[in-house]
């Protein structure tokens, strides 16, 4: 899996729909069809904060996680990239 660059703006996809959840969130893509769940509330700040924020970094430290847990998320994140529920905003 290759690492998600916290230093460039993603968004969720536009074919993906978020339903909060009490463990998290359920994301699915209508597009490819596939379901993610989303166990961590902070993943699910994250994610809805992308498309606010300037970078994936900024999400993460607007949701409160801290320096330590960055690789973490960025792992979580490009794990959302790669099933295609986020992506790279263009530039």
């Amino acid at each position: 899996m290759s690492d998600l660059d916290l230093d460039r703006g993603w968004d969720i996809h536009p074919q993906v729909s978020v339903r909060p959840e009490p463990f998290g969130a359920l994301l699915y893509h209508f597009g490819t069809r596939k379901l993610s769940f989303l166990k961590d509330t902070t993943l699910l700040a994250v994610v809805k904060s992308l498309a606010e924020s300037p970078s994936a970094r900024a999400a993460c430290l607007t949701a409160g996680v801290g320096e330590s847990d960055l690789p973490r998320y960025q792992r979580a994140l490009a794990t959302l990239a790669q099933s295609s529920m986020v992506v790279e905003r263009a530039s």
